[in-house]
């Protein structure tokens, strides 16, 4: 029996495809990893609605929590094959990130993540026409971390001492990426935001540039309405996505409509058997109970 104390989160809407929404919209915010692409290849069938919807006239803004900038970005989408027909620009927290550090002048940092995921310090530079100041940690101002060192290692757990000495300073932790895992393929690896909450369940402080926080919808926004060359109602613009935390409790946060994409991040939770599955219904009401909140609509995958 349902606990009356309990509010019961109502279904959201079921649909099969992009179409059926379409018409209620003029702008889309849409996610890009596990909506998009999986990390490896493209998902034919969500490039076809996104071409099928700016082919109606309507804007697509790819909207990412990815540590890098949209030009970082854009040049994974190209190598993915995704035309750049099918969006009309990239925001990421990577962008949202860069200006943070841009703003702290050449007060050193400490930076945690890959050697190779260095793109969103050479787009401080080209802000600022200077490269910021890395340094030990010993020797930091503040943190900036863009995911694990070795994410294919690494565990947040490995970072324990070094958030000690972090929370023992005081140090402003700016995460790039606020989200917890990502899938790269069949595997699923720890980001940025994984360190991020253990530094804020000690007691440290945490600045966070990407969804669901306000900074980067509010850059989307003024993005959208660039396009369009007007205002546009909140109520005109729909948010895709595929994880609950981010996508779906920004888009309410932001008072946007939503649509959740099943087959993504959560697939191990809500479809019968992982990605080759339907979604469960039984499972898929615990889960939006859990949550305590809901998407507008659902769709298996994003699709025409």
């Amino acid at each position: 029996m349902h606990d009356l104390k309990t509010p019961i989160i109502p279904a959201p809407r079921l649909v099969s495809g992009l179409s059926e929404l379409s018409p209620h919209y003029d702008v889309l915010l849409c996610d890009i990893w596990g909506v998009v692409h999986n990390g490896l290849a493209l998902h034919p069938a969500a490039v076809d609605a996104l071409l099928r919807f700016r082919g109606q006239g309507g804007k697509v803004v790819l909207v990412s929590n990815a540590p890098a900038p949209a030009g970082a970005v854009r040049h994974r989408l190209d190598r993915l094959k995704v035309p750049r027909k099918a969006y009309d620009a990239i925001v990421t927290s990577g962008d949202i990130i860069a200006s943070l550090i841009a703003a702290r002048g050449d007060a050193p940092l400490y930076n945690i993540g890959p050697i190779y995921d260095r793109s969103l310090y050479r787009e401080v530079r080209k802000l600022t026409g200077r490269s910021p100041r890395l340094s030990k940690l010993k020797d930091a101002a503040y943190v900036v971390c863009t995911g694990l060192f070795d994410p294919d290692t690494e565990t947040p757990e490995d970072y324990d001492a070094s958030l000690a000495q972090m929370l023992e300073r005081r140090l402003d932790f700016l995460c790039a990426n606020p989200d917890l895992v990502v899938h790269v393929g069949p595997s699923l690896i720890y980001c940025a935001g994984a360190i991020a909450e253990r530094y804020e369940a000690m007691g440290g402080t945490v600045i966070q540039g990407g969804k669901p926080y306000p900074p980067i919808y509010e850059r989307a926004l003024g993005v959208a309405e660039a396009l369009l060359g007007q205002p546009t109602q909140r109520s005109r613009i729909l948010v895709i996505g595929d994880a609950m935390r981010t996508d779906i409790k920004g888009a309410i946060a932001q008072s946007f409509d939503s649509l959740f994409i099943v087959a993504g991040i959560h697939q191990g939770e809500i479809l019968t058997s992982g990605t080759g599955g339907s979604l469960d219904a039984v499972s898929f009401a615990e889960f939006v109970q859990a949550a305590g909140f809901a998407p507008t609509a659902v769709s298996l995958r994003l699709a025409w």
